[in-house]
Formats: C-alpha cells, sequence, structure tokens
C-alpha cells in the first residue's frame, strides 16, 4: 500500500482484524460522505440512506483497496457510483413522480440545519428559502453537472480527485463545471435579484 495515504495505518490494521480501526476510518470520513450523499440526492433521508450504504460496502470492499490512490478519493468514489445508482432507480423514478400535498413534485429536500445564533429569523428565512431553490435548481441540472458542482463547489474536492472520482479528463471536467455553474446562475439569477 502507498505510504502516501494516511489511512494507510488503519486500512491495514482492519485488514487484519482490528475492527476499531474501521470504527476510526468511518468516524473520519462520514461527515464528508453524508454531506456528499444529501447534496447528491437533494434529500436528508435518502442522503442518509446512501452514506450509510457506502460504508457497508467500504467495509465488505476494503479488501481491494490497493492504496493507488487516496483512501478518502475511493470512498468518494464508491458513493458517488451509489448515488447515481440510487437515481436510476425504480423506486427513485417512482418517488419523483410523486405528488405531495403541498403539490410539488419529488422529496422535501434537507430537513436538518445549523442555525446561525448571529442571524435575525428573517435572515434565516432568506437563507433557508434560497437553500431550498438551490437544491431544487441543482436536481435540474443533468447527472454530470449536478455530479461536478457537488464534488467540487459544494464537497471542496480537487480538480484531481474529481478526476479519479468520476473518471474523466481534466479538460472535460473544467468545461462541464463552468457550464454546471453558468446554467445555476442564470437559475438562480431571478431568485437572487428578486
Amino acid at each position: 500500500m502507498n505510504s502516501k495515504c494516511p489511512d494507510a495505518e488503519l486500512i491495514e490494521s482492519f485488514k487484519k482484524g482490528e475492527r476499531q480501526s474501521f470504527n476510526r476510518l468511518v468516524l473520519k470520513y462520514q461527515q464528508s460522505i453524508l454531506n456528499l450523499c444529501v447534496r447528491y440526492l437533494g434529500n436528508y433521508q435518502d442522503g442518509e440512506d446512501a452514506a450509510q450504504e457506502t460504508f457497508v460496502k467500504v467495509y465488505r470492499n476494503i479488501h481491494k483497496f490497493k492504496g493507488e490512490s487516496l483512501f478518502s478519493t475511493w470512498i468518494y468514489r464508491i458513493a458517488v457510483n451509489h448515488c447515481r445508482n440510487y437515481k436510476m432507480s425504480f423506486w427513485t423514478k417512482l418517488k419523483q413522480k410523486a405528488v405531495n400535498i403541498n403539490g410539488k413534485k419529488g422529496t422535501e429536500g434537507c430537513k436538518r440545519e445549523i442555525k446561525d445564533p448571529e442571524m435575525t429569523p428573517l435572515e434565516e428565512l432568506e437563507n433557508k428559502r434560497l437553500g431550498k431553490q438551490v437544491i431544487e435548481e441543482l436536481n435540474t441540472l443533468n447527472k454530470q453537472h449536478r455530479e461536478l458542482v457537488v464534488l467540487r463547489d459544494l464537497q471542496g474536492l480537487s480538480y484531481n480527485e474529481i478526476i479519479e472520482v468520476c473518471g474523466i479528463p481534466m479538460g472535460t471536467v473544467k468545461s462541464k463545471l463552468a457550464r454546471a455553474r453558468a446554467a445555476l446562475k442564470e437559475r438562480l439569477k431571478s431568485y437572487v435579484n428578486a
């Protein structure tokens, strides 16, 4: 295994049977994987399920990790692939066609939020509305554009990490990300200027 992998020691000790090492890996990555899944899927409950399933897959397949990339990149790839598959599943498509009581398609969006104690109630309401609008508009982007915006702008992955996670060339990442950002900016322009 690559000695540059900061998690190499934990991975090796888990492979040798120390379960606590896997627990430490989960604790280290759980919040970032949860955030990725929630942002990708646009719903806290679905994101939470996807994050949990990601760690199950990591647990079952960690013996396949060779250390040729960072562990964080490997786990992000598993999470993104799981979210892609989830989005394509029959039940997800059925759920998206459902109409809730408010007459809106799809799911409710993120339910858990951390409140800024410095914000006024009006500012909180505006931030909540803008956040909901961003998630709704993000979900209207095509799959690859949404994925790139989530990985780069919301999760903060480097371009090289995105290349490893998505398996597409640098030029493609940059051009598609630029188009995705432009489309999102255009869709949110009227809302932000209102």
